[in-house]
């Protein structure tokens, strides 16, 4: 059926299609067994405290406010990331600000961590409940007088209702966020963040969200700083600045961060390099340029334990996950592989 609107759905602004895509799954209108595949325990994995029935997850991005993460999940998701989420409502960037780039299989984007603000996405999911594992990214309004607080903030409103909370200091669209790749001012945002967890009596698992576009030598010291702060999983990557040279489309000079095919190669070699500076210390979670089985493995064997997509789904629609998961375990029985986390790291 997709195969058949997607033309409809591409005429459209790529913002007006997400947001009827949003309010099409609100419908709830097909059931989770059509999404399920054979032999789907191979992929299983334990991790963060949870067993997640597979390793394909669902960026951050896509359901920003917690409005349909439950009808992403019966599409066959392992896991669902929610956000970014900010302390206050927040209306990000002019628009347009998402743009297709059909030809190169990629988007780019700055919406500006648009969100309906944290009180009002933690009603909704008391509300609605979870039926599946559901992480909350979180990040500082544009506004905002201080970064680190509104870290702080979003950790104490969510660590009673989130599986896991990803700290977001990788999006380009946000003045001096990047800025805490920088070992000091993460350090310093980490302990923060551990003092809330400690004041507030929780162990729920913190990960970190990292850019593509650091510097070699900032990789050993953001690995340091995140095994010496018990952080839980480290997510690999955000979208690019950079890497426009070889695009063909006429959006391809867009400000925002790029995202889709263009990124895989670059993330799946930061994979490879954190891994061996991680030295099976911290989990790490595959993103950039997943939307197929191949790619999905390339991500695994290269170090990651958990992978996440979200151009692949825009481009692929609501059976992405499932055709990902029945391509997995077919390379998975051609390697000889019973179980997907005999894989990770196979390459490196």
């Amino acid at each position: 059926m997709f195969s058949f609107f997607r033309p409809f759905l591409f005429n459209l602004d790529p913002e007006t299609a997400h947001d009827l895509a949003i309010k099409s799954l609100k419908f709830n209108p097909l059931p989770s067994k059509m999404f399920e595949v054979e032999d789907e325990q191979m992929l299983n994995i334990e991790l963060l405290g949870k067993n997640f029935p597979n390793p394909i997850g669902l960026a951050a991005g896509f359901d920003k406010s917690a409005e349909a993460y439950n009808s992403l999940l019966k599409l066959g998701f392992g896991f669902v990331e929610i956000g970014t989420v900010t302390p206050l409502k927040q209306f990000g960037s002019p628009k347009p600000r998402i743009f297709r780039l059909v030809n190169d299989q990629a988007l780019i984007n700055r919406l500006g961590f648009n969100n309906d603000g944290m009180d009002l996405i933690k009603d909704r999911i008391k509300s609605n409940g979870k039926q599946g594992i559901v992480g909350i990214n979180i990040g500082p309004n544009k506004e905002t007088k201080d970064q680190k607080d509104d870290f702080c903030l979003g950790l104490k409103n969510f660590f009673d209702i989130a599986d896991y909370i990803t700290i977001n200091i990788s999006s380009p669209n946000t003045d001096g966020l990047r800025d805490f790749h920088n070992q000091e001012k993460l350090t310093d945002l980490l302990f923060a963040l551990n003092k809330t967890k400690k004041d507030n009596g929780t162990g729920i698992p913190l990960l970190i969200k990292i850019s593509p576009d650091i510097n070699n030598n900032l990789i050993p010291e953001i690995a340091n700083a995140a095994i010496k702060n018990n952080i839980s999983a480290i997510i690999l990557t955000n979208t690019t600045n950079g890497n426009r040279d070889n695009l063909t489309s006429e959006f391809k000079n867009e400000d925002g961060g790029l995202s889709g095919g263009p990124l895989h190669q670059i993330s799946t070699n930061m994979i490879k390099k954190f891994y061996k500076e991680l030295n099976n210390k911290i989990p790490i979670i595959g993103v950039g340029g997943v939307s197929s089985g191949k790619s999905a493995y390339e991500k695994i064997v290269a170090g990651a334990s958990l992978l996440q997509l979200y151009t692949g789904f825009v481009y692929g629609g609501p059976s992405t996950a499932k055709r990902i998961k029945k391509e997995l375990i077919q390379i998975l029985k051609t390697e000889g592989i019973k179980n997907i986390k005999d894989a990770i790291g196979k390459s490196v």
